[in-house]
């Protein structure tokens, strides 16, 4: 059973929480619960996931309460269930703790009224919804000193502090989108120099890339290990950082360029296509929250990555396409943004060509 409820959320996160907190010296991922508990990880990444999680069985919470009720689950040759026979007072005891903390969320979901989807009604996942009743922070990148106006003075009369930013277009298109989409939730923007440490551990949205975002940058270096998708200086690009897909063990290593029109000699160059980057992926200051990317090479391809998830011409079509192709929901992508008299076009995801790249982790079991 698969659910976006308050009650399912919860215990999701819960799920996730014992898997990274229960035993700080341990790192226990969801390759290692899914052998004790004889699932796959897709199954154990479905559990935990912050937007449409699977509901485990009872059965399969009491194996959760086994596993994490002793230290002995882990101190083998691999992760496993130890016998409840085996298990010290102690042991017996935090089993019984978890077992009934667990079923007690479980029953919570049982209890809410269920809504029944519209008869063939497709699968969407609406990417700026997000869950529970934390704030959103929306990270925008500032704009360079010599290109502010006099608005953007704060000593001016007329002070408008939107002029501070940078990729005020894509910030206008994604803050308006996710107040619709969550009223009830407060909705922050932040310049990188105003980013606080409870921001980080909110739901974060993170628009621009690396040159004018030094949010972005640190956190793109924090995913370095896991995401393969980075940005990179390049010569033939100077006004821009472009995105690198590294080496892997089923792909090349390939760099993606935006494209132009025109001599640049003659002052005449002209922007047909840039390079946007799509992510939702866990926050990685807080796995309970999420952080959704959308950046570019330049500033088309920021608010081209938005408009993917934003404009209501694509946005249906796209938002199936996401739930189908990602149903653990975390997912990194890099898409074409066409830029046609200076506009861009939403990319469309159903379409084979406007996908560049796409990735979503794959868990996978590592020694102790």
């Amino acid at each position: 059973m698969a659910s976006g409820s308050g009650a399912a959320l919860r215990l999701a996160q819960r799920l996730r929480e014992l898997r990274e907190r229960e035993w700080d010296e341990v790192t226990v991922r969801q390759a290692h619960v899914a052998t004790a508990l004889d699932a796959s990880p897709a199954t154990v990444s479905s559990y935990e996931s912050p937007t449409a999680p699977k509901t485990p069985t009872t059965a399969r919470l009491t194996a959760y309460a086994q596993f994490f009720a002793t230290r002995r689950s882990v101190n083998g040759k691999g992760p496993t269930l130890c016998d409840i026979s085996s298990f010290t007072p102690d042991e017996r005891e935090r089993f019984e703790q978890l077992k009934t903390e667990l079923f007690a969320l479980h029953t919570a979901i049982d209890k809410e009224p269920v809504v029944e989807p519209v008869a063939d009604e497709p699968r969407r996942r609406q990417i700026l919804q997000f869950p529970g009743t934390d704030p959103v922070v929306i990270v925008c990148p500032a704009a360079p000193l010599d290109s502010l106006g006099p608005l953007a003075d704060e000593k001016s009369l007329n002070h408008t502090r939107l002029h501070r930013f940078a990729d005020a277009d894509a910030l206008l298109e994604v803050f308006g989108h996710i107040r619709a989409l969550n009223p009830d939730l407060k909705v922050f923007h932040r310049l990188p120099s105003e980013v606080k440490q409870s921001d980080l551990q909110s739901h974060i949205v993170l628009l621009g890339g690396i040159g004018w975002n030094s949010t972005t940058r640190r956190i793109l270096f924090h995913l370095k290990a896991e995401l393969p998708i980075e940005q990179i200086d390049d010569v033939n690009v100077p006004e821009g950082e472009v995105f690198r897909v590294r080496k892997g063990i089923d792909r090349d290593e390939h760099t993606y360029l935006p494209i132009f029109d025109g001599d640049e000699g003659n002052g005449d160059r002209e922007l047909v296509e840039d390079v946007g980057l799509l992510a939702r992926l866990p926050n990685s200051f807080n796995f309970g929250r999420t952080m959704t990317i959308c950046n570019g090479i330049f500033s088309k391809g920021v608010l081209g990555a938005a408009l993917a998830i934003t404009d209501e011409t694509v946005r249906p079509t796209n938002e199936e396409y996401l739930a189908e192709r990602f149903p653990q929901g975390d997912f990194a992508m890099l898409v074409r943004v066409p830029v046609v008299s200076g506009h861009p076009i939403a990319a469309d995801l159903q379409n084979s060509h406007s996908r560049l790249f796409e990735w979503s982790p794959e868990p996978t079991a590592e020694e102790y």
